[in-house]
Formats: C-alpha cells, structure tokens, sequence
C-alpha cells in the first residue's frame, strides 16, 4: 500500500509517495511523468516516512544540506536503480554529467561502452526527484537540459545548493527541454 501526502515549497506544490519500506515519488505538481508509480489504491496518510521526507524538505529548501537521509524504495529496472543510485552519490551543490554516469556503469559491469543517452532516460525517469538528485546531472557540454520538473526548477535548485553555475547554459532548443 501506498501513502500520499502534499508538500508545498517555494518552487510548487510537491506530492509524496510512500509505502512500508520508504519514499516511492516525490513529484511537483504538473510535471512530465506525474505520479507515474503511484499506485491506484493508495491513501492519503502521513506515515514517519513522509514525516521525515517532509523535514528533510525542510532543511533543503531553508538553503542546507540535510545532514540525514530519508529511506527509498526504488521501484524501476535493475538499470534504471543502478543509475538512481549513483544520482543519489553526487554531492550537494556538485553536479555530474551523464557520460560521468555511463562511464560508471561502464566501468562496474567490466563494458567498454555505456550509452549516455540510456541513462538520460533512466535519470528522467526518476521518482523521487530532490532527494535522489537528479537536477545534479548535466550534458557534457554544460547544458542543463533533461529535468522533468522543469529546467527552470533545475536551475533553482542548482542556485539554492550554490553549485557553481559558470559553465552552464539552458539550451535554446532540443528535445530534451
């Protein structure tokens, strides 16, 4: 069974998901791939999981570190959770590109080769955004494309952690906007 609750930040509204073992979504309101896990029966219900994720959202968005971490349960493919897992290594207020993660890959299954373009999609279709970071992913080039909640909330983010923006462009067309 799933657990629903709302939160509201600066940036939107945010749903959180949850079940037993932990956070299963953390979507803003509207975004590309809303509440695409979310199970049809489900109960709105605060549960010491949302609890915590909800504190934990607290800290982030007063402009800190959360110096603890909420627990997840990823419900994707076995690839798509080795991705998020390594989303959730990359520190605050550093980023990463996505050729950084498919080399990681890469390297870890004994590959010459990892498509970037295929982690591009397992980070879009993360979950449980902000806490599993991925607005801290990047393109090899500096473009910061590919953030469902949208690049303007990508940007957001990027600027409340302080990472530095300097190298960073949002790209005036693509796909991946």
């Amino acid at each position: 069974m799933q657990y629903i609750s709302h939160y509201p930040s600066f940036l939107g509204n945010i749903l959180l998901a949850a079940d037993e073992d932990g956070l299963t979504g953390l979507w803003f309101k509207g975004q590309k791939y809303f509440a695409r896990c979310l199970d049809r029966d489900h109960e709105e219900k605060e549960t010491p999981i949302l609890e915590k994720a909800k504190e934990w959202l607290d800290v982030y968005f007063s402009g800190k570190e959360p110096d603890f971490s909420v627990p997840v349960h990823f419900r994707g493919t076995a690839f798509q959770n080795e991705v998020w897992e390594i989303l959730r290594s990359i520190p605050y207020g550093s980023t990463m590109t996505y050729g950084e993660i498919a080399r990681r890959i890469a390297e870890k299954r004994g590959l010459s080769h990892m498509s970037a373009q295929a982690v591009g999609g397992a980070v879009g279709h993360n979950e449980i955004s902000i806490i599993v970071p991925c607005h801290r992913v990047v393109g090899t080039d500096g473009s910061l494309t590919g953030y469902a909640g949208g690049i303007d909330k990508k940007v957001k983010l990027l600027e409340l952690e302080k990472a530095d923006m300097t190298s960073f462009f949002v790209p005036k067309e693509g796909t991946a906007l």
